[in-house]
């Protein structure tokens, strides 16, 4: 089966034609604001368009504070930052915090700290291996970057890449989020 091909015209002809409501713009607007972490220019925003945000945007400065300590390698940060917004997000998401304990696995070898690596992930890592057979296999990837001398050039070095502290961080926002999303959901059943 082949597909329909347009045209150039055909296509900017058929987007003339959508009509997008102002409200759903200043949804999308205001989302893309509170999610970035940009809270004066969300506050602007609100004032000008009416467009509430769907958490309180006095904790975007919270989540972002954690979203920079994994950015920057600080992890042990991170999962404190985390635990005291809401323990429940790690508790629940056990994916989650492998992820956090990966990348804090990560940033001992980027250190060069191999004897506190591998005690980390014999300790740590190693008994969520075990009940998680994906998780065992990322962990034996993390490791793998200590039979490397030269990781720039192994086939797990991705790992070392800023590109695995900003999925990592991603990550721990997009929890965060749902979390605070949830929260606000509740608070307002409750109010009514």
């Amino acid at each position: 089966m082949s597909k329909k091909v347009i045209t150039r015209e055909e296509w900017e002809r058929k987007l003339n034609d959508v009509r997008i409501r102002k409200e759903d713009m200043n949804k999308l607007v205001m989302n893309f604001l509170v999610t970035e972490g940009y809270v004066d220019a969300a506050e602007k925003f609100q004032m000008e368009s009416g467009a509430e945000p769907d958490i309180d945007l006095a904790t975007v400065t919270d989540r972002m504070a954690v979203k920079k300590a994994v950015q920057c390698g600080n992890v042990e940060d991170a999962i404190e930052k985390v635990n005291d917004l809401n323990p429940e997000i790690l508790d629940t998401n056990p994916q989650l915090f492998f992820h956090l304990q990966q990348q804090r696995l990560i940033e001992l070898i980027r250190n060069g700290k191999v004897n506190e690596a591998l005690q980390f992930a014999q300790e740590e890592l190693a008994p969520r291996g075990e009940e998680d057979h994906s998780f065992l296999e990322e962990l034996e990837r993390t490791v793998a970057l200590l039979a490397f001398e030269d990781v720039s050039n192994c086939p797990v070095g991705d790992l070392l890449d800023i590109s695995q502290r900003l999925k990592t961080a991603s990550e721990v926002n997009a929890a965060i989020l749902t979390s605070q999303s949830l929260e606000k959901k509740i608070q307002s059943f409750q109010a009514c």
